[in-house]
């Protein structure tokens, strides 16, 4: 059975090392392709993250296997995503979801929606807001659970990707 545990910043260390375990799996797939370079990104990056006023971890675990994940941090008003388009949206507080993880062997059971539901519950910003590439398969998910297009990122690594929100 599939549990579902909650984090904060104090005590994101004990699942670090499955969470860039999980990261390098799924983002090994297309359009993706990640590798040792970009784990290694992340390793940094998450810690960095977990530093981040009102970060929020939630993690779905099965037999103390990690088999999804997803967290963010509060981005406040007057701050929007570097090198996006301007929109009014950047005015208000928002929760940055900054990454959202199933293992493949996981999909298709509910497990993405539950992790969205626990890491939004009782948020204070009136918004979450994401970047998605259009090209992955996640991008028709978040569609599909009322998220929509607020603007475009432009990255100087790679795609433009779709910047989306959703009230919370």
């Amino acid at each position: 059975m599939v549990a579902y545990l909650r984090y904060d910043s104090a005590s994101t260390a004990q699942r670090h090392s499955a969470l860039v375990r999980l990261y390098a799996l799924v983002y090994a797939e297309p359009p993706y392709r990640e590798g040792p370079e970009q784990v290694k990104h992340f390793r940094t990056r998450f810690t960095d993250d977990a530093q981040q006023p009102g970060f929020s971890l939630v993690t779905a675990e099965d037999d103390e296997r990690l088999v999804g994940a997803a967290y963010g941090w509060t981005m406040p008003a007057g701050s929007w995503w570097p090198g996006a388009d301007d929109t009014d949206i950047a005015a208000v507080d928002k929760f940055a979801v900054l990454e959202w993880l199933v293992d493949p062997h996981y999909r298709s059971k509910g497990i993405g929606g539950r992790l969205f539901r626990q890491l939004l519950q009782d948020r204070p910003e009136p918004l979450a807001t994401l970047a998605a590439d259009p090209r992955s398969p996640a991008r028709a998910i978040y569609a599909r659970a009322g998220w929509r297009q607020a603007g475009t990122l432009t990255l100087a690594w790679g795609t433009p990707m779709d910047l989306l929100v959703i009230e919370t």
